[in-house]
């Protein structure tokens, strides 16, 4: 793999536990709809990391959601049962971002940030794996 590719699935997986602990963060101190945003986001910059060890980019959050969905949840590179959490977090990120009259609950952005911590857990084992070997170096491992 080229090393340029590389070193972007790595800086997105930086960019995803970035999220998530701004996630626990906005969870901490009640920002419930700005947990589920920033877990929505550790997410999809986790697809973002797998994605790009494909070659494909999208500025298009369906495009990121739709190519992740066909190369590795339909191929059962990694465990379908993520599609729920994909779904579930893009739901609560729009609701939260797009909805006015939206209430985020407490449980919402526990589960959401739990569900979050699910998936990155299981993109970062298969970075690690596969020929990958992208997390690899200590400093960026986030276990």
């Amino acid at each position: 793999m080229e090393s340029s590719l590389r070193e972007l699935a790595m800086y997105r997986m930086e960019r995803a536990f970035e999220m998530l602990i701004a996630a626990e963060d906005n969870l901490k101190i009640g920002q419930y709809k700005t947990s589920l945003n920033r877990s929505y986001y550790a997410i999809f910059h986790a697809m973002r990391a797998a994605n790009i060890i494909k070659g494909f980019d999208s500025s298009k959050h369906s495009g990121v959601i739709a190519f992740f969905n066909k190369e590795y949840l339909k191929e059962n590179i990694i465990d379908r049962k993520m599609s729920p959490i994909i779904k579930n977090s893009s739901f609560f990120r729009e609701k939260s971002d797009y909805d006015d009259f939206f209430i985020a609950s407490k449980k919402d952005a526990e589960n959401q940030l739990k569900n979050a911590k699910i998936f990155l857990s299981v993109v970062e084992d298969y970075l690690k794996t596969e020929n990958h070997n992208l997390l690899a170096n200590p400093q960026i491992s986030r276990h």
